[in-house]
């Protein structure tokens, strides 16, 4: 059975090859999570000429937001193995394909903005921890096409509950940019990524 198979929404909520699954941890995973968590040295986010709300640690590649560059970074702590093979399996995908971890801390009232992950990499996984929040999707338009493209709203959207994951596949993660409005309390994102090429 294929993952696409397992939805627990309608097709309808969100865009074609994206896969949502509620309570894939427990909440004791979860604490011990953001004990792990709590021991990290985390980054300011410059991108823009300017300091974003979030804070990330990235593991394996680090991404620069502003030279939009990859180089290698530290191995995948211990404490993450564990939800890298679960997310291995359930993408059916051998859990060291997800060569990049990023965990990153949304403080009350942070947003990130629409975006398609770098293009150096494939199949994106995240897991939610601590807080509810939204990710809406919309169309890709390339930079050069945005002005004939006018306005643009977001087409699909689901909530991703406190200790769900997520996966962006196929025509979500080609097709499709995401983002996700401020952030009514403290959330933490664990997100694995396959490396492309």
């Amino acid at each position: 059975m294929g993952v696409q198979a397992r939805l627990f929404d309608p097709p309808a909520l969100v865009p074609d090859g994206f896969v949502y699954r509620p309570e894939f941890i427990t909440v004791e995973e979860e604490r011990e999570l953001l004990e792990g968590i709590g021991a990290l040295s985390f980054s300011a986010v410059e991108m823009h000429g300017g300091i974003a709300r979030r804070r990330v640690v990235h593991f394996g590649w680090s991404y620069g937001f502003d030279t939009r560059s990859t180089t290698a970074a530290e191995q995948v702590p211990p404490f993450l193995l564990p939800l890298r093979e679960r997310v291995g399996a359930w993408a059916e995908r051998a859990p060291a394909d997800f060569a990049q971890a990023l965990v990153i801390e949304y403080p009350p009232g942070a947003p990130i903005g629409w975006h398609r992950d770098a293009p150096m990499f494939g199949d994106v996984a995240g897991v939610s921890l601590l807080t509810a929040s939204t990710m809406k999707f919309r169309p890709y338009v390339s930079p050069s096409e945005r002005n004939a493209a006018g306005r643009r709203r977001s087409t699909h959207e689901i909530e991703l509950a406190a200790r769900s994951a997520y996966l962006i596949t196929g025509s979500a993660r080609r097709d499709y940019e995401h983002h996700i409005p401020p952030v009514r309390a403290l959330r933490y994102s664990v997100t694995f990524r396959t490396v492309r090429g």
